[in-house]
């Protein structure tokens, strides 16, 4: 028997402890929220890497949003279904997505963009570009220096672009950078807009 590619990069490995540690922090719900104040109210928003839901698309079910999430591991997928059952779900690498073959107000990436090569940040900043409707709304987490380092979970390379990198990213891609914000753990989060 082949076997087969963890289209996770190691996180179906550790789902459990990272559950037990995400079920512990609300750490960047208020900067989730601060941002979703420029959503209009009830839109869908798309949470891609949305592990277990908890705390972003709990704390953006909570406000009143419509939220689809996608995840490549099966079991942080199934959590998910499982808690907002409302929602939809799709189990599928970020990277190969086609984001429910529609379009957002919103789209959050929390704990995501660093986790993937430098191409396949790119690519992804392009697909959300494509996904959000004009006027929509995305956010990212990632340092603000250009840095990398092995993921504590899974020992996987993570790298961050830098905050220049990414703006002229996102700038090519047809977003604007709005802002940046900090919150209370101390990571770095950017939010740009679709004119």
């Amino acid at each position: 028997m082949t076997p087969t590619r963890d289209m996770s990069n190691g996180w179906e490995a550790v789902t459990n402890e990272f559950i037990a540690i995400r079920e512990q922090s609300d750490i960047g719900v208020d900067v989730v929220q601060a941002w979703a104040r420029n959503l209009p109210n009830g839109c869908a928003v798309l949470d891609i890497g949305c592990g277990t839901g908890i705390p972003v698309a709990q704390a953006l079910v909570a406000d009143g949003f419509e939220i689809y999430g996608v995840d490549a591991s099966p079991t942080m997928v199934a959590e998910f279904q499982q808690r907002f059952p409302k929602a939809s779900v799709a189990c599928e690498p970020v990277e190969a997505s086609a984001f429910f073959d529609r379009s957002f107000d919103g789209i959050v990436a929390i704990g995501l963009i660093f986790l993937l090569p430098a191409a396949i940040q790119r690519q992804l900043i392009f697909a959300v570009a494509s996904a959000l409707n004009s006027g929509g709304h995305f956010l990212f987490t990632s340092p603000a220096q250009v840095c990398e380092w092995a993921d504590l979970m899974t020992g996987r390379k993570s790298r961050s672009l830098g905050q220049d990198a990414y703006a002229r990213l996102l700038a090519e891609a047809g977003l604007v950078l709005v802002r940046s914000y900090v919150d209370a753990g101390e990571n770095r989060y950017f939010h740009a807009q679709r004119p």
